[in-house]
């Protein structure tokens, strides 16, 4: 069942900014970056308040994504994608992902803390930063 309502479109749409972003990263890293976005729509708080759809999610400005603005979020999105997509909006959650609101692609190490938020682990490129239970519990 669906965590977050979708209509095939929006399965592509959140398909193509998890390839974007985490390709490099391999299939778990994709995951990883689709459930940030799930959580950001789940979640209704901090910079992602009356964010409730996947369209808004993807193009939120500003605190939306660099796939977005560079021009890499607009490839098709290939059968392999879609159903990596459908897992994340069906609830599958990865961890260092699985709460997470944020990731970025630090030149060096990742922080601790990235804009008040605790860093919750890296996979490969990415470092995720969850916010606290108290602040936004929806996504736990």
């Amino acid at each position: 069942m669906a965590v977050i309502k979708t209509n095939a479109e929006d399965t592509k749409m959140l398909a193509r900014l998890m390839r974007a972003e985490a390709e490099g990263d391999g299939e778990l890293g994709m995951l990883m970056v689709g459930n940030v976005g799930v959580n950001r729509v789940l979640g209704n708080c901090l910079d992602f308040r009356n964010i409730r759809s996947i369209s808004q999610m993807v193009f939120q400005r500003p605190g939306g994504f660099e796939a977005t603005q560079k021009g890499y979020f607009y490839q098709k999105a290939r059968d392999r994608d879609v159903r990596l997509a459908e897992r994340v909006i069906s609830g599958e959650r990865q961890h260092p992902a699985s709460n997470a609101l944020w990731f970025f692609r630090p030149a060096a190490g990742c922080p601790g803390t990235w804009y008040n938020q605790s860093n919750s682990g890296r996979f490969k490129a990415h470092c995720f930063f969850v916010p606290t239970q108290a602040n936004c519990p929806s996504v736990y």
